[in-house]
């Protein structure tokens, strides 16, 4: 065979498998797979998976569906985070995605590769609604495995993505208000160790404090929100994707942990992967993924390794205004881990958090995360 031949039929049968994936609607993404899929991937030994964050329902069905398709692992997961990064309804991710504290929706993410140990990010990109995508081509078309600002917008541009704007009406409405009633609940904060001052209660710069950490505090006038997902085929072979507008109206050029490998996001092909979502400060200075790759290398079982992480999160935390009366963390980490051999986990640090599973079974569905704390 000629190599205009191979080229030939190579093309014709990616664009047939892209086809089938691009019609893909909602219904056919949360189907039962068939029987005839089933037992490829009995005869293989290793049943394929897809997991995400509790907003990745569809997201898990799509991946599986590419899985089943034989499609790479990393076609899948990022396929399956491009429908929330498309979907204007979603405000913590993508197009939508609720803005910094100027107005400007910047966006984050990662991918890695686990079959050929690469990864790639983007933080902080402007004016590109799928950031996934363009972190892949850091992976593949580049040296780098992070790009930032306006240099990762360059990259976009030379590479073909179309700019455009990312901050919808109900985001920018949104954004308004939180502007309007702003006082002093921001991300500026005083100097550290400010809390620990002799002020008393009473003191106007205490009741100041006050006034912040419970606006702070508020998820609801602050969400936060973030999209893992992670998968592994009938091969073994294990990527994930990590993809998020970040904490609503950060500082300018704020970035956690979700574009960085090993903080929101790491891949072992030998092992498993991590992923998370939920205060990316504290994951950041923690590494969890990488930790929870190295817990379940360890031998631990993917919720336990999660449950290290939300562990090794409280003991390392320090400042006052981040802990209640009771030493407890105030805020949420959440994290969610599958090894190589198909078996899978979530944790965080408070109760009440699912996340999405698709195991080939039945359709996408939501399982409740182990939590450090009770209550």
């Amino acid at each position: 065979m000629n190599t205009q031949t191979r080229s030939r039929r190579f093309f014709l049968k990616a664009a047939s498998l892209l086809g089938v994936s691009a019609a893909l609607g909602p219904a056919d993404l949360l189907a039962v797979p068939n029987t005839a899929s089933t037992a490829r991937w009995a005869h293989k030994g290793v049943r394929p998976l897809s997991i995400a964050s509790a907003n990745g329902l569809e997201s898990t069905a799509r991946a599986m569906h590419l899985l089943r398709d034989g499609r790479d692992t990393l076609d899948a997961v990022i396929a399956g985070v491009n429908i929330v990064e498309d979907d204007p309804d979603d405000q913590t991710v993508g197009y939508g995605g609720l803005p910094n504290e100027d107005g400007e929706v910047e966006l984050d993410s990662c991918v890695m590769h686990g079959p050929t140990g690469r990864g790639g990010g983007v933080a902080a990109l402007r004016n590109i609604k799928n950031p996934s995508l363009v972190a892949r081509r850091v992976m593949e078309r580049s040296d780098h495995v992070l790009l930032v600002g306006e240099g990762a917008l360059h990259f976009a541009r030379a590479h073909g993505f179309r700019e455009e704007n990312l901050l919808t009406d109900a985001a920018r409405e949104r954004w308004l208000r939180w502007k309007e009633t702003l006082s002093n609940e921001d991300d500026w904060l005083p100097p550290h160790g400010f809390e620990d001052r002799d002020l008393g209660m009473n003191h106007p710069d205490m009741q100041e404090e006050s006034r912040r950490e419970a606006g702070w505090r508020d998820e609801r006038a602050r969400p936060t929100g973030t999209i893992n997902c992670l998968a592994v085929d009938a091969n073994g072979d294990i990527s994930g994707v990590t993809t998020t507008s970040g904490l609503a109206f950060k500082i300018p050029g704020r970035v956690a942990d979700s574009p960085i490998i090993g903080a929101g996001l790491y891949v072992d092909n030998a092992v498993g992967a991590a992923g998370s979502t939920g205060r990316g400060e504290a994951n950041l200075l923690a590494l969890s993924s990488f930790l929870i790759v190295e817990r379940m290398r360890m031998g631990d079982h993917p919720t336990d390794a999660c449950l290290h992480a939300c562990r090794r999160i409280a003991e390392q935390t320090k400042m006052k205004r981040l802990l209640d009366e009771n030493g407890r963390l105030k805020f949420n980490v959440n994290f969610y881990a599958l090894d190589k051999d198909g078996r899978h986990g979530a944790a965080s640090v408070w109760p009440g958090k699912q996340y999405a599973v698709n195991d080939g079974n039945e359709k996408s569905h939501l399982l409740d995360c182990a939590a450090l704390y009770e209550s």
